[in-house]
């Protein structure tokens, strides 16, 4: 089972272009540079759209 993605604020999408720019000038370091700090803040950030989802349909 997938999970549907949420709608993202305005926010929300701004915090994870930055993220996302930093996982690239990361991987631009070289290959064995790590991420997963950077995934995780991403994810979390899907993780607390999808609560205020939740709430909201509440």
């Amino acid at each position: 089972m997938t999970q549907q993605e949420p709608k993202l604020t305005a926010g929300e999408k701004a915090r994870i272009a930055v993220l996302v720019g930093r996982m690239c000038k990361r991987d631009l370091a070289g290959p064995n540079v790590h991420q997963g700090d950077l995934q995780r803040k991403v994810d979390r950030i899907i993780d607390g759209a999808r609560e205020r989802e939740k709430k909201a349909r509440r």
